[in-house]
């Protein structure tokens, strides 16, 4: 089948849960996305605290089974918003809602466990679209022995290996991770550890708002260094990659444990939490990425791009060499990177072109990841 450009509405709500992602892009033949129009749509509230609840493990399966169609309304209704401007797509590819991930190797009756749950039923958002869908990209990696993610290190690849600088590529969403891409080696990936979870919980917590803007509550606070050490200390810190973790390990439960050492002050716990994401990822390129290749450049997206006192924290844990960019230096919107991601793996799905990265989630071999719904 010979290759044409393709528009594709792509949809995704992330670990954060703060909103339904949907972009309108056009994915062309040699694998660049151009994005024609974003939209962040927030879920109703009673869903979106259904949500959470499934997050903690709250909900009966009955609420579970209807919360998945319930899901899939929603992103219908975000891409219909933009249908309703721009027309239908060529297609939707949808990468729906992380519920829980479990990448571990436990086994029941010598079967594997290792499995992967999105929500956001794929019927719905066709029937109510009258799109083809294109969905569940990350269950078939799993089903060659992978961890069915990082998923968005394959569209790293594709668009930063056309330089000769070597990059590490850092989402900082409600997870962190990095894809590292170089002219020197294969590209590989891996999840940092917490992102943007345990703040945005605490600044719930303590302020009652849902994100800490510019890092401003963090900026007026102090670092306890030893809690800070503390924190450092998790195992997941020194799992050697490929490796992926969430909200099943960096949970309410765990934060709610680790706030029973902190310090007395919010604004401190704030502080010393936003410093322990920008801290934990130095320590992981000085662990698993500088052993193997030197970097030139640190471009970092998601919504910790936003936050000043974060990214102040980052530079001041960088060797002063390395180039600290975002994604808009490389005309990548840090909003919807993620979204033009699932546009070029939609894209590749429809044409038969294996679309994950076996280095990045320890998968068998290369395959084609996703479901088609019509």
């Amino acid at each position: 089948m010979e290759k044409e450009p393709k528009k594709i509405i792509a949809l995704m709500s992330g670990t954060s849960c703060d909103s339904i992602d949907a972009g309108l892009c056009e994915v062309y033949p040699d694998m660049s996305v151009k994005l024609i129009q974003g939209i962040n749509f927030s879920y109703p509230e009673h869903i979106k605290s259904k949500i959470f609840s499934a997050f903690r493990g709250d909900i009966s399966i009955k609420e579970l089974c209807q919360l998945n169609f319930a899901v899939g309304k929603c992103f219908a209704d975000a891409a219909n918003v933009l249908i309703s401007e721009f027309g239908k797509p060529d297609f939707i590819s949808s990468h729906g809602q992380t519920i829980y991930h479990y990448p571990f190797d436990e086994k029941l009756d010598n079967i594997s466990l290792k499995s992967t749950l999105q929500i956001g039923e794929s019927s719905i958002i066709a029937k109510e679209t009258e799109c083809m869908v294109i969905s569940n990209f990350r269950e078939m990696d799993i089903a060659y022995n992978g961890q069915g993610a990082p998923l968005v290190c394959f569209a790293d690849d594709r668009w930063f290996r056309k330089s000769d600088e070597n990059f590490a590529i850092q989402n900082i969403g409600g997870i962190s991770n990095v894809t590292v891409v170089s002219k020197d080696c294969e590209t590989f990936g891996f999840d940092n550890g917490c992102g943007n979870i345990m703040i945005d919980y605490c600044v719930q917590k303590f302020f009652g708002q849902k994100y800490d803007k510019d890092g401003e509550i963090a900026s007026q606070g102090n670092i306890c260094e030893s809690w800070l050490d503390c924190l450092l200390q998790d195992e997941y810190y020194f799992l050697e990659p490929p490796k992926t973790t969430g909200r099943e390990y960096f949970s309410t439960k765990y934060v709610e444990n680790i706030l029973k050492t902190a310090p007395p002050e919010p604004k401190d716990i704030i502080s010393t939490l936003t410093t322990l994401t920008a801290k934990s990822i130095a320590q992981s390129y000085e662990r698993f990425i500088y052993p193997q290749i030197s970097i030139d450049t640190v471009v970092i997206g998601g919504g910790g791009a936003y936050n000043k006192t974060l990214m102040k924290n980052l530079r001041s844990y960088l060797p002063k060499r390395i180039s600290l960019k975002t994604h808009e230096d490389f005309e990548i919107s840090n909003n919807f990177k993620e979204v033009m991601a699932f546009a070029l793996l939609g894209y590749c799905n429809y044409y038969g072109i294996p679309n994950n990265l076996p280095s990045c989630t320890g998968a068998e071999k290369r395959i084609v990841l996703g479901k088609v719904t019509y």
